[in-house]
């Protein structure tokens, strides 16, 4: 694809961070871990109609998967599909892990706040999710599951989950094609398992590509029956 894109726009999300845009249909959201070891908690919703948002149950069984990677899906709760992943240099993206809320961060990094360390103050992914939301006139009520780019666990026998540090390099990328009109929301914060005792948030660069249309053959439209049918109901979705 990168042969065939063409770059509409680029910035550099800071580490901490919260950007959100919408990406039109026909166009792709790429993200680079710049440094190595970020993470990128991206929420997803409908932007025409957000009810319909990201839902993490349908896509992880309608594809049987428990990680995320180049020909999945990213399904709504409508069915449809909102982004697919067309291109990952990474392997393996965490959809389960969640965000960290304030008493998280307080515990693990300590206390510090806009009035001490003003743009350096420790963030958390919950609250700053809730201030994006606001700005598209959703509620805390509207936060939903959401993926953590870049971030892998591991599952024991016993079910726990163990964060794989140093999984993510310096240049890993991943790149999402907008299936609909769809509001995307990145924050960069640390992964709630990061067993980091640093507060250490890492950059993440965004560009926003035009891409062509999937085909009949695209990889993501075939890699599942399932998605076969997400695609069509999609499609339809726009006649």
């Amino acid at each position: 694809m990168k042969d065939t894109c063409v770059l509409l726009w680029e910035e550099t999300i800071q580490p901490g961070a919260t950007w959100s845009h919408v990406l039109k249909r026909g166009t792709a959201l790429r993200l680079t871990d710049i440094e190595g070891g970020a993470n990128a908690a991206v929420l997803l919703y409908n932007s025409e109609f957000p009810v319909e948002r990201y839902n993490m149950p349908d896509t992880l069984k309608a594809q049987h998967i428990s990680r995320l990677t180049a020909g999945t899906a990213l399904y709504s709760d409508m069915g449809r599909i909102l982004c697919s992943i067309t291109e990952d240099t990474v392997g393996w993206h965490d959809p389960i892990g969640g965000v960290a809320g304030p008493a998280l961060v307080k515990a693990k990094y300590g206390e510090l706040n806009y009035q001490t360390a003003r743009n350096g103050y420790h963030k958390n992914g919950f609250d700053s999710f809730v201030v994006e939301l606001g700005k598209w006139g959703l509620t805390p009520r509207d936060l939903t599951a959401n993926i953590n780019f870049f971030s892998k666990l591991a599952v024991a026998d016993d079910g726990g989950l163990t964060f794989v540090e140093g999984h993510s390099k310096a240049g890993s990328q991943v790149t999402l094609r907008s299936e609909m009109n769809t509001l995307a929301i990145v924050n960069t914060c640390q992964h709630p398992l990061d067993p980091n005792p640093a507060y250490a948030p890492k950059p993440v660069h965004a560009e926003i590509l035009r891409v062509p249309a999937p085909g009949p053959d695209d990889p993501c439209r075939i890699s599942r029956p399932e998605n076969g049918r997400g695609f069509t109901l999609t499609e339809r979705y726009f006649l």
